[in-house]
C-alpha cells in the first residue's frame, strides 16, 4: 500500500539536496465466539511473564521478526542524564527549503516537489542524528486541496520531502514536527517497561457481594491468584487478579481503570504542545509554489506507485484515488440507499469505525436504529431499512478497549465474530482495530492482527464473495500529556506499518484514514470531522459499489 508517510534510509540526501545545499553552505552534507472457561491461575512465582503473550508457530514468529524489522525506528543516542531540553530538537530553530525544479524553475501538474529539512536544537545547532518525527503536507485550503508528502530520514539531522503535485494553481508546503527523537526513546521505552499504564478493571458481582480487580494482558506479579480469561478459539490472552470472595465465573463487565504517568519532569517538557509537539516548522525562503498546466508530451512524475507514492489527494473537499478503484461521490441518501441495497454491512472495531455507524444512520433517513438497549459508545448497534433490506451493525473488539463498562457478553474478538459470518456477495465487513493496543508491545498488536487475518483468510474461502475492508489509523490531537503518553501518532504510525504489511497480498481493500486525515486542512482528531468521514465512507461506497468512469 503505497501510504508510508515517513520512512527512514541509510543514505545521504538527494543528488539535487546535496548540490543545493553545498552551494548555498558550503558545506558537504552526509546527507470471541464462545468465551474461555474463566480458569484460576496459582499465585506467581519466578515463571510468571509479565506479559502474557501468546505463542506463535515458526511461520508466524518469522513473520513477526520482519515486521519489527520493517517498523524499526533510527537508531539515537541514549538520552543524556541529566537530559537537557535545550539539546533536543526544537521546531523553531528547524526549517525547511523548497528545492529548485528541476525544469526551468517552473512546477507543472504531474511534476514533483522536494523540499530539504534541517533540524536544529533549542541553541539552534544543526542535530546529528536522525529519529524525529516529521509530517508533510502539500496543500491549498481555498481550493480544498492536500495531498501528503514522504518523509525520508537521512539519519543525520536533515530529511528530505516529497510530493506529487496533482493539482493547477497555487500550492503550500507545510512540515509538522509531530516529536523529537528524544521524545520517541521515551515513547519506545514506555511501552517496553510500563505497558500497564493504561490498566483495566473488571466487576464480579454474586448476589449482594461486588468485587473489583485489575486486570490486562500485562499483570504485575503478585501474591494473589489470576483469573485466565483466554479465549478459547482464538487464544486471545486476558487476565484479572482474582477477587477474594467471589469465584472468577462472577465478572460482569469491563472497564478503563485509570492511568499511570510514570516519567521525570525533564521527560515531560519533551512533550509541549506549541514547544515540540506537532509544531509547524518555518520554511528557509518561499514556502509556496505555483503549479502551471500539465505539460504536453512529458510523463506524469507524480502518478503514484503504490509502494511508495500517495494513495489519493484532495481536490475541491473530494478524495481522489491516485490508484486502485476509482472514488464516487454518493451525494445523498438516495444514491447511498441504492448502493447499500439488499447489503448487510458488519463494522468491527474501535470508535474510530463505530462513526461510520452513526454517519450512515444520519445520512440515510431510511435506515432505522432498532433499540438493543445498549450503551451508544459500546454497542452492540444496528441499523435497518426494511423496505431496501439493509442491514448495518457494529460491534466494539474485544479487550483491550478503553471503554465503560462493556458487559462480559459482549467482550468478543473479531476473529470469533468473523468465523460466525456466512458471508457472500451481499455481506461486507469493515474492521479498524489499532488505537488502543497503542501502549503495548508491538508484538501484541502483531498476534491480534495474525488472528484477524486468519479469520478473513477462512471467510474468504469459504466466501470468495465477500467484501473486507480495512480502516487504517489515523493521526490525532495531541494535546495533553496523557494523549502522547497513550496514543501518541508514533505509536499510531507503527501500528499502522503493520496493519498494511499484515493484510498485503490478501483479497481486501483499504480505507486510507491515515492520508485522508494528514491531507486534510481540518485539524487532526482520533475522530474525525464530518467532511472526512464522509469521504471516508465516499471510499467504501465506492468499493462496495463500483462505477465504471464517465
Amino acid at each position: 500500500m503505497g501510504v508510508v508517510t515517513y520512512i527512514s534510509l541509510p543514505i545521504s540526501p538527494s543528488s539535487r539536496a546535496r548540490e543545493y545545499y553545498q552551494k548555498k553552505m558550503n558545506t558537504t552534507i552526509i546527507i470471541p465466539y464462545p468465551r474461555a472457561a474463566s480458569t484460576v491461575t496459582p499465585p506467581v512465582d519466578i515463571h510468571y511473564n509479565f506479559c502474557k503473550l501468546k505463542p506463535l508457530s515458526p511461520e508466524e514468529a518469522l513473520e513477526e521478526n520482519l515486521l519489527l524489522n520493517s517498523t524499526a525506528w533510527p537508531e539515537t543516542p541514549s538520552l543524556s542524564s541529566p537530559l537537557f531540553l535545550s539539546n533536543t530538537s526544537d521546531p523553531a530553530h528547524s526549517t525547511f527549503t523548497i528545492l529548485p525544479s528541476i525544469r526551468e524553475g517552473q512546477w507543472h501538474v504531474g511534476d514533483k516537489l522536494e523540499a530539504l529539512i534541517k533540524i536544529h536544537d533549542f541553541k539552534g545547532r544543526p542535530k546529528k542524528f536522525g529519529g524525529d518525527v516529521l509530517f508533510a503536507q502539500l496543500h491549498n485550503p481555498t481550493l480544498g486541496a492536500g495531498v501528503v508528502g514522504q518523509v525520508v530520514d537521512h539519519l543525520n539531522g536533515s530529511y528530505s520531502a516529497e510530493f506529487s503535485i496533482p493539482w493547477e494553481g497555487s500550492a503550500q508546503v507545510e512540515v509538522t514536527l509531530v516529536h523529537p527523537s528524544e521524545a520517541v526513546r521515551v515513547l519506545h521505552r514506555l511501552n517496553r517497561e510500563q505497558p500497564d499504564r493504561i490498566y483495566f478493571k473488571s466487576q464480579f458481582r454474586s448476589g449482594s457481594v461486588t468485587e473489583t480487580t485489575i486486570c490486562n494482558v500485562c499483570l504485575h506479579p503478585a501474591q494473589q491468584p489470576v483469573c485466565n480469561y483466554t479465549e478459547l478459539l482464538t487464544g486471545e490472552p486476558w487476565f484479572c487478579y482474582k477477587p477474594k470472595n467471589l469465584n472468577c465465573d462472577a465478572r460482569i463487565n469491563h472497564f478503563t481503570g485509570g492511568f499511570k504517568e510514570n516519567i521525570t519532569a525533564i521527560e515531560k517538557q519533551l512533550f509541549q504542545r506549541g514547544v515540540n509537539m506537532k509544531v509547524s516548522i518555518p520554511a528557509s525562503g518561499p514556502a509556496n509554489i505555483t503549479v502551471l498546466p500539465k505539460r504536453k508530451g512529458h510523463s506524469d512524475e507524480s502518478s503514484s506507485s503504490v509502494e511508495s507514492g500517495p494513495s489519493g489527494y484532495y481536490y475541491e473537499g473530494v478524495w481522489r484515488a491516485l490508484y486502485g478503484t476509482t472514488v464516487h461521490e454518493f451525494k445523498n441518501s438516495s444514491a447511498i440507499t441504492q448502493c447499500l441495497k439488499d447489503k448487510v454491512v458488519h463494522l468491527h472495531g474501535d470508535s474510530t469505525i463505530r462513526q461510520w455507524f452513526e454517519y450512515l444512520n444520519q445520512a440515510v433517513p431510511d435506515l432505522k436504529e432498532f433499540n438493543l438497549h445498549s450503551q451508544k459508545k459500546i454497542g452492540p448497534l444496528m441499523a435497518l431499512d426494511n423496505a431496501n433490506n439493509i442491514l448495518v451493525t457494529y460491534r466494539c473488539h474485544g479487550p483491550p478497549i478503553r471503554f465503560s463498562k462493556v458487559p462480559t457478553s459482549e467482550l468478543l474478538y473479531i476473529a470469533s465474530k468473523l468465523d460466525n459470518v456466512v458471508g457472500g456477495s451481499n455481506t461486507v465487513i469493515v474492521l479498524s482495530i489499532w488505537s488502543h493496543f497503542s501502549t503495548y508491545p508491538i508484538q501484541f498488536y502483531i498476534r491480534r492482527l495474525q488472528s484477524i487475518r486468519r479469520a478473513v483468510v477462512r471467510l474468504l474461502s469459504r466466501a470468495p464473495d465477500t467484501l473486507v475492508v480495512i480502516r487504517s489509523a489515523n493521526p490525532k490531537a495531541l494535546i495533553t500529556l496523557y494523549d502522547a503518553l497513550t496514543v501518541s501518532d508514533w505509536y499510531s504510525l507503527q501500528r499502522d506499518k503493520v496493519l498494511r504489511a499484515m493484510f498485503k497480498g490478501l483479497n481486501v481493500h483499504l480505507v486510507d484514514a491515515w492520508e485522508m486525515v494528514l491531507a486534510h486542512h481540518l485539524p487532526h482528531d482520533l475522530h474525525p470531522p464530518p467532511p472526512i468521514i464522509k469521504n471516508m465512507v465516499n471510499v467504501l461506497l465506492s468499493y462496495i459499489c463500483p462505477q465504471k468512469d464517465g
